[in-house]
């Protein structure tokens, strides 16, 4: 290639990689963030805001009974939530688990949700 071709065409390759640099930069940090305070293994912890902020509460099966329906505290909705625990978690929208709001499980060992389909108010650990 003639350098009168490539002074021809620098200014379109200068454009091509200042977007390529661009686009790449955005893309890393849209990676998702590690939740705070970090839910540990063992652990179903939930936020209050999406993208894991605001007020956290967390459970294991030290604090909570498999089976059981566990209302959050009154005045938390959660918005966000960690499942860490080797078991199975069913979020409810309704505070006493009833079936008549939404509710969906989520299985253990690993599943972040960081924007919740809908307003948690209880939740159920299953065995």
């Amino acid at each position: 290639m003639s350098s009168r071709r490539l002074r021809a065409r620098l200014p379109h390759l200068l454009l091509l990689a200042t977007v390529g640099l661009l686009t790449s930069a955005g893309v890393a940090q849209a990676a998702p963030s590690q939740p705070d305070p970090v839910c540990k293994k063992g652990e179903f912890c939930i936020w209050s805001a999406d993208h894991y902020s605001g007020d956290a509460q967390r459970f294991d099966l030290r604090t909570a009974n498999p089976e059981d329906c566990i209302p959050l505290p009154e005045g938390f909705d959660g918005s966000s939530f960690v499942n860490l625990m080797s078991r199975d978690v069913t979020v409810y929208q309704s505070e006493e688990c009833t079936t008549e709001g939404d509710f969906i499980t989520y299985p253990g060992a690993g599943t972040y949700v960081p924007n919740a389909p809908f307003v948690v108010r209880a939740i159920k650990i299953w065995e």
